[in-house]
């Protein structure tokens, strides 16, 4: 491997201090809700927590970072955090079948308990992050189990993939399938059992069979009861940081499986993502695209920034030419710099979400539920 250019290390440097000095002290300290358990919703740019209702994914988000932040070498408090958002999940959230609940009042009051594969998806991937870094608790693996076989049992599609509710409602969405994905490699790194791998396998397939457009390569978002795009503008969304998501994910999968047939998508999914989804103007990943890769929505969210982190680091993985190896790190610089550009705060720690067309970043609050984005993605530059 070639010697990160001098540039590049500083920036490691400075997410690191950033993410240990600033962000996880605040949103252990301030984001925990100490009174009432569970997460904030959102802190204030003044860094004061807003009391808005509470979706179960960030509680199961926050418990995936600061198990991650434990692995990274993080000497603050991560053990603290893991318990007090598996607390929401096995408590105010938890449904009397084993699930949880989508969504609460902030003094835990079930708000929606309507089924969400999504939220099911992070609790899952919260079970394995905890259960990574603990591993003699058991208990963790077999609240997962029960969530997972009663999504098999209950929630499972005729053919491929999941329902996204019971009775079927429709449109299917690959976007849950997406952290159904992540969750089960999560577990298969932590030691679980063959079920996990089948589940990634199985998904992994549908992406290459159905999600992905024939021609352009480029992955769709929403689909009907047998797996076609459905009609109409919904069915032409595209969402660059969802290409570099997923090619994130299929050149992990390829490593893991052994099976290189991920990788050429993958590459097409970053080159989509980074030629027609980005802003070089502004250095930013943009919301939304059309099939035909023109605009759709210019705003730029920070997560997808972390998004194109990740997938220049999972490109530099499986590369062995040197000069490849000094564009990916040139263009991995850049999407740190697009995320740098969301981190200017007047409380440190803090973020702001979202970039107008004109530049402009706007003044609202830090939503909880992006930390989970910014601390896989500083992980995988630092292992870089």
């Amino acid at each position: 491997m070639t010697t990160p250019p001098e540039s590049l290390s500083r920036k490691k440097t400075a997410l690191k201090s950033w993410l240990f000095d600033q962000a996880l002290p605040i949103w252990w300290n301030t984001g925990a809700d100490h009174v009432r358990g569970g997460v904030h919703e959102k802190l204030g740019q003044d860094g004061v927590p807003t009391n808005d209702n509470r979706r179960t994914r960030v509680a199961a988000r926050q418990v995936y970072a600061y198990a991650l932040a434990k692995r990274m070498g993080y000497i603050g408090e991560t053990d603290a955090m893991i318990r007090h958002g598996l607390n929401w999940l096995s408590g105010p959230a938890a449904t009397k079948d084993g699930l949880v609940a989508a969504v609460l009042t902030p003094d835990g009051e079930i708000l929606k308990a309507d089924f969400d594969f999504y939220d099911h998806a992070f609790a899952l991937l919260a079970y394995a992050s905890a259960f990574h870094v603990n591993p003699q608790n058991k208990t963790f693996e077999q609240k997962a189990l029960l969530i997972r076989d009663r999504l098999l049992s209950t929630y499972k599609h005729p053919v491929r993939g999941f329902e996204e509710s019971s009775p079927r409602s429709l449109p299917l969405k690959t976007n849950p399938h997406m952290h159904m994905f992540e969750a089960s490699l999560a577990w298969i790194e932590a030691g679980g059992d063959q079920t996990w791998y089948n589940i990634a396998a199985e998904i992994a397939e549908l992406c290459l069979d159905k999600f992905l457009h024939p021609q352009t390569g480029a992955l769709r978002e929403y689909f009907d009861g047998d797996w076609d795009p459905v009609e109409g503008e919904m069915g032409r969304i595209i969402e660059p940081g969802h290409q570099f998501e997923w090619a994130w994910l299929l050149i992990r999968w390829a490593r893991i499986s052994g099976d290189n047939r991920f990788i050429a998508p993958a590459r097409r999914l970053i080159e989509i993502a980074e030629d027609y989804g980005t802003d070089h103007t502004r250095n930013v990943t943009i919301f939304e695209l059309w099939d035909d890769f023109s605009p759709k929505d210019e705003k730029a969210r920070l997560w997808s920034q972390t998004e194109r982190m990740k997938a220049y680091v999972a490109l530099l993985s499986i590369t062995t030419s040197p000069l490849e190896r000094a564009q990916l790190n040139e263009k991995l610089e850049a999407a740190i710099d697009g995320l740098g550009l969301f981190l200017k705060t007047k409380v440190p720690g803090l973020y702001l979400d979202r970039i107008n067309p004109d530049g402009t970043l706007v003044d609202e609050p830090a939503p909880a539920s992006t930390l989970y984005h910014i601390i896989c993605a500083i992980d995988e530059v630092l292992r870089a």
